[in-house]
Formats: C-alpha cells, sequence, structure tokens
C-alpha cells in the first residue's frame, strides 16, 4: 500500500505544473482524506466504539437545541462538586465552568436539520478536510503548485491530524480552520476576516488563546504587522485571564479546582489555583519549569518526531513555526497527565497550524531546494507518517484489523463485533426517549440525546426539580470488558464492580429484564424476568 502512495505522490507532482491540474489534486487528496477518515469514524460510531467524549458533546448540543444552552448531566459527574465534594451530578450543570466552548453555537443549525451524535462525527471531518484546503490556498500565496500540494498531502497524512479526527467529537477540530483562515487573511491583508477569525478561536475554548498569542508573537518579531500583532497579543493573554479569572468561576470552580490542579498542580501549593496562581508558579521556579519541560525525555523527543515527521522536519529549522507553535507546545511540554503527549489525541492539532504555516515560509526562501532527492526523502516520510497513524490504531479505530494485545491474545473481528451489535439494539430500543438511564462507557453516546443520563456505576442525579432521583434504567455491556480483561487491569476492574453491581441492583430495586450476549438491561421497580435473570446467571458464572 505505502509503495503505491509513494508512486500516486510522484506521479501527482510530476504532473502539477499548471495550476488547474492543482486544484485537481487538492481536491482529489481532500476527498480522499474525506471519506476514509468519514468511513473509518462512522463505523467507529456504529459499531458502538465512541466514547464517554462523544456522549458529553451530544448532550450538550442537545440540550442547546432544546433551550438549555450548555447544560449536561455527563459533564456534572465530572465536576468537582461531585468528584472533590461528594455531590449529586445534577441535570442543569453548565459546561461552561469546565470549557468555555460558545464557537459550538456555530454549527447549532446542522444539528438541528441532523440531531444526531453521528452529526458531530461528520462534522468534525468535514471541518479538518475544510482546514486541508484552505493550508494549500494558503500555501499557494508563497509557493509554486508542487510545493504547496506536498504541504497539503503531508497536512492530510500527519498522525497529530488523523488521529484526532478519528476521535470522538472534541472543539479542538475547529482550531486549524480557523488559524488557517486567520492566517490566510493575514497575507491578503483581509483585517476584518482576520479579527473576526481572532474571536471565533478564542471562542473555540478557554486556552485556544494560547495558540492565538503565538500568532501574534509572529507578526511582532517578523515586523510584518507589528502593531496587529500587540494587539493580538494583549487581546488573546487578556481574555484568557479574565475567562478563566471571572467569567468562567461565576458557572463553577472547575477551572481553579480540577482542571487547573490536575494538568499543573505541580506549580501550585494548595488545591486550588487560579491560572494567575499557576503563571506566577512557573515564573518563581524556574528550575521546576525546565525540569517539567523537557522531561520525560524520550516521550518529548518521540513527540516532536511524529509532530515533524511529515513535514520532512523542515518546521524545525523556521523561526516562525518555533515562534506560534512553541507556545501550545510549551504548554503541552509544561503539562502533566498521559494524555499531553499522545499524537493522536485532539490537543495535538493545537501545534499543528504553526508548524505547517512556518514550513511555508520557510520553504518560500528556500524552493530551489525541493530537488528530486528532497522530494522522495518527504514522501517517503509521508508514508512514515500514515503507516504509523494507521499503527497506532488512534481511539481503537482499528481494532478489526489490528489486535489489543499480542500477549494476552486480545482481538476483535469485524463479524463478532456486529454480531454483538445486533443483540444490543433490542435492548437500547426497550429503553424511552424520555427515561433516565446510567450506562456504560461506549453505550453512553447512544443514550445522549436525552436530559438525565450518567455512566455506570453512578446511579442518582438531581432533575430539573432538584430532587435526587435514581435513574429509570441501567444498561451494561459485559461482554466488551470481558474480552479486554485479560491484558487490560482496568476492564478487568470494572468488569468485577460492574458485575457486583448487577448482582446488588437486582437483589433490591431493579429488575433484569433483559440480557443478551453480555448486555444486562435493568429497570426500576419491576421484578426480574425470569429467563433474563438465568442468562445473567448462567453469565455471571463464566465471569
Amino acid at each position: 500500500m505505502l509503495p503505491n502512495i509513494h508512486n500516486k505522490l510522484q506521479l501527482m507532482l510530476k504532473r502539477q505544473m499548471e495550476p488547474e491540474s492543482t486544484s485537481i489534486a487538492i481536491l482529489q487528496l481532500a476527498g480522499i482524506f474525506f471519506i476514509l477518515c468519514l468511513f473509518f469514524a462512522l463505523h467507529r460510531y456504529y459499531s458502538f466504539y465512541a466514547s464517554f467524549d462523544q456522549g458529553i458533546f451530544n448532550q450538550v448540543f442537545w440540550n442547546n437545541l432544546h433551550g438549555r444552552f450548555f447544560q449536561s448531566s455527563l459533564s456534572s459527574s465530572l465536576s468537582t462538586n461531585v468528584i472533590h465534594a461528594g455531590e449529586f451530578p445534577t441535570v442543569y450543570y453548565h459546561r461552561l465552568g469546565q470549557h468555555f466552548t460558545p464557537a459550538l453555537l456555530l454549527w447549532w443549525p446542522i444539528y438541528a436539520l441532523f440531531p444526531s451524535p453521528a452529526t458531530l462525527t461528520v462534522l468534525q471531518v468535514t471541518l479538518v478536510t475544510a482546514a486541508g484546503i484552505v493550508l494549500y490556498i494558503l500555501a499557494r500565496q508563497y509557493l509554486q503548485p508542487s510545493l504547496a500540494v506536498m504541504i497539503t498531502a503531508s497536512f492530510y497524512a500527519a498522525n497529530a491530524v488523523i488521529g484526532p479526527t478519528l476521535s470522538n467529537f472534541h472543539d479542538i477540530s475547529q482550531i486549524p480552520l480557523f488559524v488557517f483562515t486567520l492566517l490566510l487573511a493575514m497575507e491578503k491583508r483581509w483585517w476584518w476576516l482576520f479579527w473576526l477569525m481572532a474571536v471565533l478561536i478564542l471562542a473555540v475554548r478557554e486556552d485556544s488563546g494560547v495558540g492565538l498569542f503565538g500568532v501574534g508573537i509572529y507578526m511582532i518579531l517578523s515586523k510584518r504587522f507589528p502593531r496587529a500583532g500587540v494587539g493580538v497579543c494583549v487581546l488573546s493573554f487578556g481574555y484568557m485571564l479574565v475567562l478563566t479569572n471571572l467569567i468562567m468561576p461565576l458557572f463553577s470552580k472547575d477551572i481553579s479546582q480540577r482542571f487547573m490542579i490536575e494538568r499543573f498542580g505541580q506549580y501550585a501549593d494548595g488545591n486550588e489555583a487560579s491560572t494567575l496562581e499557576i503563571i506566577w508558579g512557573m515564573i518563581s521556579n524556574p528550575l521546576r519549569l525546565l525540569v517539567e519541560l523537557v522531561t520525560p525525555v524520550d516521550r518529548t523527543i518521540r513527540y516532536l518526531i511524529a509532530q515533524l515527521l511529515p513535514l520532512a522536519f523542515i518546521p524545525a529549522v523556521s523561526p516562525a513555526a518555533w515562534m506560534i507553535a512553541g507556545f501550545p507546545l510549551l504548554k503541552l511540554f509544561l503539562g502533566k497527565g498521559s494524555l499531553v503527549l499522545a499524537i493522536t489525541v485532539r490537543y495535538a492539532l493545537t501545534v499543528v497550524p504553526g508548524l505547517f504555516y512556518g514550513a511555508i515560509l520557510w520553504w518560500s526562501q528556500h524552493q530551489y531546494k525541493f530537488k528530486p532527492s528532497f522530494r522522495r526523502f518527504w514522501i517517503g516520510c509521508i508514508c512514515l507518517s500514515l503507516f504509523f497513524s494507521f499503527t497506532s490504531n488512534p481511539n481503537r479505530t482499528f481494532y478489526f484489523l489490528i489486535p489489543d494485545s499480542v500477549k494476552p491474545w486480545v482481538y476483535i473481528s469485524l463479524p463478532q463485533q456486529w454480531h454483538h451489535v445486533a443483540k444490543m439494539r433490542p435492548l437500547l430500543a426497550q429503553i424511552p426517549s424520555d427515561a433516565s438511564v446510567s450506562a456504560t462507557t461506549y453505550l453512553v453516546p447512544h443514550l445522549s440525546s436525552r436530559r438525565e443520563l450518567l455512566r455506570l456505576p453512578a446511579l442518582e442525579l438531581r432533575n430539573d426539580a432538584k430532587e435526587v432521583i435514581k435513574v429509570d434504567y441501567a444498561i451494561a455491556d459485559l461482554w466488551q470488558l470481558q474480552k479486554y480483561q485479560a491484558a487490560f487491569k482496568n476492564d478487568r476492574r470494572q468488569l468485577q464492580d460492574l458485575t457486583k453491581l448487577v448482582d446488588h441492583l437486582s437483589n433490591q430495586e431493579y429488575g433484569i429484564i433483559d440480557f443478551q450476549d453480555g448486555v444486562v438491561l435493568l429497570k426500576k421497580g419491576v421484578s426480574s424476568d425470569i429467563q433474563a435473570k438465568s442468562a445473567w446467571l448462567q453469565f455471571r458464572q463464566k465471569v
């Protein structure tokens, strides 16, 4: 497969001397990326591999559609009030206290036409595909057609682009399109569009101003637009400070008591810290800052290589790339957690625009170096990036092609999973659309178009009447946990805990009303169905 890609790219470049042919080539690249990513992302959703975050965003969109803007019981279950204070999740919790994401309202009309979690998947793939097309137009401001095509091919082949595109829906998927459009507007001196994009970038989420600040620094240091650059820096930095210290705390205390501590708690002294206190903690202890910046050394180096690989490492020697991408990189390197240096996770997408724009500017001064030998090397890098994007199995998208574990062997084939899906759907169909539900992670997205929803083992929430209730239904997919438990401790622990929970609930106020292929459905206030209870007990013995 990779040799074929290599040959096709070589042939494409030989034909791309005319603008018309390059336009066709770009549309072909964009079309291939869109079709493949959409197919695999939708397959991931419909085969029940989309997970909790897909459910959160769909519930937010669904609540927006019903006039309850940015409310989510699923987000509430992750709030500091629940995790740290032990309160019950609420259906009227405003997610803006966790992540301030008003830009999502841009896509409200699309969701209103097609209200489904799958709509968000289509939207995400479309946004990233469109970003690649804008990137090509941006590259053509400086580069000959064949170089612009290579830049765009690198974008569509980047692991930092493919992985997040194939994940659950996330707000950062808007960033490449908005930033590339902003940079194009800057090149064209379309300042009305530039400032509109600056506002939209800030509206994506509370930390998106970090990347915009990098653009401002470039505008100043390059001496191209120093006054506008100062304005961008003041706007982005000031907005982030005001938002995280004054506006978001009006909705909840999550930004100071949870997110700042979880990501940057090493710079704080207590169990709560504002963004200002974290910044001061960094400045006042430069030694700790330096250690955090470079450690863990091996993962930091691997991450940089993965980001630079599709562009044949050119951004490494581009000052503009470091000016713009340096700040999102700094935010990732100074943070903690297992996800900040994962190339297939959504945060990697924040680094991409700066690296690609920096590569464009470097090539604008060195187009004579685009010789056949380097072209072959670059195409090899693109093929390697595609190979690693596939073998990394981002978000288990290719679960039916790549085993999750070799020793012990853990693999679920396509027929196995779709047989399981066929058994699950009748159980989900028994749950009324307005009922309150608690479900395991991979069932959450498919039940998220409702007001009252939790993730098992949670069963209680506070409803719109501000009364604490137990959910009407509970549904658990234990089959998948059973398949993965041999290699993954967390799945094994969940399987044990949920098995005990079902036993407990079925002996109390819930009855088992159906059981199929390792999926158990319970309903509050009814007696267990005899056949379903018998099937559960047989499965229970195997577990």
